[in-house]
């Protein structure tokens, strides 16, 4: 049986596991504290206040690494509401001057590409978050969640290359759950998912599903049922299900560490 229902968590246990996880590895580090890049959207704002649960406001710091003309002001208004909350000190740091010089010197560089230009600023946002990070002796946590994790819908050394991903075996649904224990702002969570690379850009209008569909697709994937079964189960189109499952095989490569060719021989 595939329904919202089997997505169903216990919120405050897990809010504790993904505490302990992120103080446990911060710790181990050696580091001293952690860096969160904050978009406005819900899944960095669970992980912001997870983080500041983790390790108190005063070894986390928060970046929000808007685009001129592209991030909407309402995103900067809510990250410095939620960050004001959590007591956390966070630095605004506009990537647009980074983009238009990558604009001049890059070969082939074409504004409509979206999917290069896009890549291109997840990249900018995290060279900036490293930058923080190494200044602060800090590590990187991420935000990205099981649903962007299994289809590929993130950055690969973008949003996809942080220290550490707490909410990456967490579906959108689930995040959304934990979003409502730990008291995020409504505006924050029911606001439209996007990625923020162009304006009126949607999650759910790229991937062609909306994340509830998408999330029970992928855990009937999880659990083994073949596509027409999750068909069956969902009333959903059968190619809706096949596209879904090509695009997590497509996307295989980015779930791993780059692959090595081992040429040494070891002797005994």
């Amino acid at each position: 049986m595939l329904s919202i229902d089997s997505l169903r968590i216990k919120a405050g246990e897990t809010a504790l596991k993904i505490v302990d996880f992120i103080r446990e590895n911060v710790e181990k580090s050696g580091l001293e504290g952690a860096v969160v890049s904050v978009s406005g959207g819900i899944d960095s704002a669970v992980s912001l206040a997870l983080t500041v649960k983790a390790l108190g406001p005063g070894r986390v710091t928060a970046l929000t690494l808007p685009e001129r003309d592209i991030t909407p002001h309402c995103d900067i208004t809510d990250v410095m509401q939620l960050t004001g909350a959590h007591d956390v000190t966070c630095d605004t740091v506009e990537i647009t001057p980074v983009l238009e010089c990558l604009s001049r010197v890059l070969p082939k560089y074409d504004p409509e590409d979206r999917v290069s230009t896009g890549n291109l600023k997840a990249r900018t946002r995290m060279i900036v978050t490293y930058h923080y990070a190494n200044v602060n002796r800090a590590m990187v946590v991420g935000s990205t969640n099981r649903t962007e994790w299994m289809t590929g819908y993130f950055t690969k050394y973008g949003d996809g290359g942080v220290d550490l991903m707490p909410l990456a075996d967490l579906y959108k649904n689930q995040i959304r759950q934990l979003a409502e224990s730990l008291d995020i702002p409504r505006t924050i969570i029911t606001k439209t998912p996007t990625a923020g690379f162009w304006p009126g850009q949607s999650d759910e209008e790229e991937l062609g599903v909306k994340y509830d569909i998408l999330d029970l697709i992928l855990l009937g994937f999880e659990r083994g049922m073949s596509d027409e079964d999750i068909s069956r189960a969902l009333d959903e189109d059968l190619d809706l299900v096949r596209r879904i499952g090509a695009r997590v095989e497509a996307n295989g490569h980015k779930r791993h560490i780059p692959t090595i060719l081992r040429l040494r021989t070891v002797s005994s």
